[in-house]
């Protein structure tokens, strides 16, 4: 099954728009352990067993493995998803971004040591940063589009002279994504929360693209607005999916021996928001100005 068919049968299964991002800090673990970094594999491993029935998606983010030097741990996290969730696909969020032979070889790592269904890129070196990993059939790749952070307006929201006007960067990467560099068909984007009218924007412009939104629970994005500005509905399913990441707000929903159970409590609040959002009728598409 390709990366795009085991999110939309995980989305139908778990009845779920929710990706649940796996961000280990050792400093924010519980009391008994915080601090050690030997626990990183523990603490996430007891996340997925509580959460694995409510999430769309888990996406770990290498940098929190590489600084511990647990990855390692995150080899054994990747093979535990596979024995106790085997139906929720899985997101390396890598946002690598080079070329050539250096690009082959992190497609290699995420691939193909870690077993990830879909990793982060960053496509500002253009296509041929893209290339190595869209020859892994039905492996997925998000492409940074329009970030959470307040400084991607230096770039991303900046007007580029073209054949077809001056589109926005973030414009012209998602009508990119959309059309030519879709070569395999298992691209998707990163759009932020925090900017739910240029989530509407991008899905306007890649209308069958799945969007890795992130920024809900404790960046401060809104649920409702994100479903609303992403979500096209197409049946029973979305024509392109919408991937609302949470990390923090789940993670670290308890520092007590019940960070487990908290964090599946947390994740079946925001899983709740975003299904109450699905449910409510989409507004007019409208365009960022």
């Amino acid at each position: 099954m390709n990366f795009l068919a085991l999110l939309r049968a995980a989305e139908i299964r778990n009845r779920s728009l929710l990706c649940i991002g796996l961000d280990p800090d050792p400093a924010r673990f519980p009391d008994r352990f915080r601090g050690d970094a030997s626990r990183i594999y523990d603490f996430c491993a007891a996340i997925v067993d509580a959460t694995a029935d409510l999430a769309l998606a888990f996406k770990p983010q290498i940098a929190y493995f590489a600084a511990q030097r647990a990855e390692g741990q995150l080899e054994r996290l990747m093979a535990h998803l596979r024995r106790v969730a085997p139906q929720v696909p899985v997101i390396l969020d890598a946002k690598r971004g080079d070329i050539g032979s250096t690009a082959e070889q992190y497609a290699i790592e995420a691939f193909e040591r870690y077993g990830a269904d879909a990793v982060t890129l960053s496509p500002y070196m253009g296509f041929d940063s893209l290339q190595p990993y869209l020859k892994y059939h039905g492996k997925g790749a998000f492409l940074l589009c329009r970030t959470s952070n307040p400084g991607g307006d230096e770039l991303q929201n900046q007007r580029l002279a073209t054949l077809d006007g001056q589109p926005r960067l973030y414009e012209h990467i998602a009508a990119l994504a959309q059309g030519p560099w879709n070569q395999n068909g298992q691209l998707g984007l990163v759009v932020g929360a925090t900017y739910p009218q240029e989530i509407a924007r991008v899905r306007e412009l890649a209308p069958t693209l799945p969007l890795l939104i992130p920024g809900v629970g404790a960046q401060g994005g809104d649920a409702a607005a994100t479903v609303q500005a992403g979500l096209r509905l197409q049946g029973a399913q979305t024509s392109g999916a919408i991937v609302v990441n949470s990390s923090r707000a789940i993670l670290y929903a308890s520092a007590a021996e019940d960070y487990a159970s908290a964090a599946r409590r947390a994740a079946l609040h925001t899983r709740a928001l975003l299904e109450a959002a699905r449910a409510q009728p989409a507004p007019a598409a409208r365009g960022a100005p």
